[in-house]
């Protein structure tokens, strides 16, 4: 996954001046543009817009630098106006361009690389599961894309779900884990605005296909899963084996991730405040 990290890195930084293209990206990474957003984030610790945008006004305040005149900079990079552009500088920079002009003060952002380091020695527990094909039967709902803290719209298509509801997916739940799980799916986002709607659904692994339309349906093929159990504060712990996966385990491992739905499920501890137990499930085959 690092080699298509850094060409997807690559490809950006050639195109930093054009529209960069979301099946492009795609096809570099090898996965999903939604699947590689989430990867990105979790490893560079901001969106991939934003990356972009950094990147896109660090070149520009080069530009002025080099006596470039602000509308022509401006225009460069994709802004429709000098006062988009000046409002867009300003905000990253604390700067307005024409101080860059007169002053010559500067501020970069330079390219990212993605390479392995090792961290502190803490184990990560893994383990690999085949599964033969599976449903995942559910309730869901087009939700707002949404990388980091609670999405308040999840959280009501939680309250939404009927008893009735429950009990069928109660009966359906044949295969492991046996537990009511939340998957993220069909996405589509506005590339540049890191914003648009997913499918998110909650509810069961089955192996049955005679499903109510009470529930929604989602056949997944048979194929391999990497699976990371955790236990903490919740939801730091989640979020942080999430970030640990793609910065630590991918890379390091002989597995890659493949672009099927991943998964996971909590069990809050009755006995202890906001603290859990989580699995996380990514798809994934040997590289």
């Amino acid at each position: 996954m690092l080699k298509e990290l850094n060409h997807v890195m690559d490809y950006i930084e050639d195109h930093l001046t054009d529209d960069i293209s979301p099946e492009v990206i795609s096809e570099y990474a090898g996965v999903s543009d939604y699947h590689f957003r989430k990867i990105f984030f979790y490893l560079a610790g901001l969106s991939l817009s934003e990356y972009i945008k950094n990147r896109r006004l660090s070149e520009a305040n080069k530009d002025l630098l080099n006596g470039e005149k602000v509308t022509d900079v401006a225009f460069k990079y994709g802004y429709q106006s000098i006062d988009g552009f000046t409002r867009a500088f300003k905000k990253w920079s604390g700067f307005l361009p024409s101080d860059v002009v007169k002053k010559g003060i500067s501020k970069s952002f330079p390219k990212l690389s993605f390479i392995i380091t090792v961290k502190g020695g803490i184990s990560m527990e893994c383990r690999i599961v085949d599964k033969p094909a599976f449903n995942f039967a559910g309730v869901s709902k087009r939700v707002p894309l949404q990388f980091e803290g609670i999405n308040n719209e999840i959280v009501k298509l939680a309250q939404s779900i009927t008893e009735e509801q429950r009990k069928e997916m109660h009966a359906l739940q044949d295969i492991e884990p046996y537990e009511i799980v939340n998957v993220s799916y069909d996405s589509d986002t506005n590339f540049m605005k890191e914003e648009g709607y997913l499918t998110h659904l909650i509810g069961v692994l089955t192996t049955e296909n005679n499903i109510s339309d009470k529930l929604d349906k989602v056949p997944v093929e048979a194929c391999t899963w990497a699976v990371f159990p955790n236990e903490g504060p919740f939801p730091s712990t989640l979020q942080q084996t999430m970030a640990r996966i793609y910065s630590e385990w991918l890379p390091a491992s002989d597995y890659e991730v493949i672009n099927a739905p991943s998964f996971s499920f909590t069990i809050m501890n009755p006995h202890k405040k906001d603290h859990a137990y989580s699995e996380v499930w990514i798809p994934v085959q040997k590289k």
